[in-house]
């Protein structure tokens, strides 16, 4: 995804490992990053859900969601996650319920749809609709 969305598409990532400071508590670094940038893309994946860190930056982002009224999230999933799994993480299976995501299981079918979306909800401050093209997940799944 980083040489997609870097390279060819040519945006700049906030990358931990590149773009944190040292020294820095890592949730400073998590809020400033978040509220720093123009968008935040939370690439979920079992892994990601395990993560300490990671709910924190979802939280974080979605708190700026709901503050802001603005579509500052994107939500990517890396793999299918039924929707009972995400049961224990309520503050991901409610904005799921909520909002249209991406889905990259389904990008393989049509991966240049795929990297449409991600470029349009990069762009605008309008959410993703249920009337985009494929591959985004439906709402509530």
């Amino acid at each position: 995804m980083l040489p997609m969305l870097e390279g060819e598409q040519g945006w700049r990532l906030c990358l931990h490992h590149r773009d944190f400071q040292p020294g820095k508590p890592i949730i400073e670094n998590i809020t400033d990053a978040i509220y720093g940038s123009r968008k935040t893309i939370c690439v979920i994946s079992r892994s990601y859900l395990q993560s300490e860190w990671c709910s924190r930056e979802i939280q974080m982002a979605s708190f700026r969601l709901f503050d802001e009224q603005n579509d500052v999230l994107i939500l990517l999933f890396l793999e299918e996650i039924p929707s009972r799994h995400l049961s224990p993480y309520y503050h991901i299976r409610k904005l799921v319920k909520k909002r249209t995501y991406l889905s990259w299981p389904q990008a393989v079918q049509h991966p240049e749809v795929f990297w449409q979306n991600v470029q349009r909800a990069l762009q605008t401050g309008d959410a993703l609709t249920e009337n985009s093209d494929l591959p985004t997940g439906p709402a509530g799944c």
